[in-house]
């Protein structure tokens, strides 16, 4: 097999983080329209990932966010997004660089994009959880994923806010 010289996967995978990057800004500049929303997984130890200790704490590894109902002040730049969401009542500001978003899901329309850590990514991981640095292959490309909507919570269910939005990990939209 010849050697990609162009990097047509990291190419394809920057393609799409600027949908996802425009995707965030128009409902920044005019909210979301319709019954749009998003699900968001991202690697809360990546480099420029800004979490509170506590949000840290119960998320080591990965964190889903929810832009639906309950969000404010989201300002979208070239390399990350800001949010302000709230947990358990706790206002928190949330800082996420496009680089650390591991998926990307709008249930409505059942539109999904799945993007593997890039090797920086990884390594900021590796480095945090103190092991060594491997040697990583090149990144896949990132792939559209066909994803059924969510089905609607019971009210008794945990995770559900007051104002009926679910919060759930987006691995149950997954394919086994």
């Amino acid at each position: 097999m010849a050697t990609d010289h162009i990097r047509y996967d990291v190419l394809a995978r920057d393609a799409l983080r600027g949908v996802l990057r425009r995707v965030l800004a128009d409902a920044a500049e005019h909210g979301l329209p319709g019954e749009h929303h998003f699900f968001i997984t991202f690697l809360s130890t990546a480099d420029g990932v800004k979490l509170s200790p506590r949000l840290l704490a119960q998320y080591p590894e990965e964190m889903t966010i929810i832009l639906q109902h309950q969000f404010w002040d989201l300002v979208v730049t070239e390399d990350r997004f800001e949010v302000g969401l709230s947990f358990g009542g706790i206002p928190e500001r949330l800082v996420v660089p496009f680089a650390a978003i591991k998926s990307f899901l709008d249930p409505s329309v059942q539109f999904g994009l799945q993007f593997e850590p890039s090797e920086a990514i990884a390594e900021a991981s590796e480095a945090v959880a103190e092991a060594p640095a491997a040697k990583l292959p090149a990144v896949p490309a990132p792939s559209a994923l066909p994803v059924a909507a969510p089905e609607p919570a019971a009210e008794s269910e945990p995770g559900k806010t007051s104002e009926g939005a679910e919060v759930v990990r987006l691995d149950r939209f997954r394919k086994k």
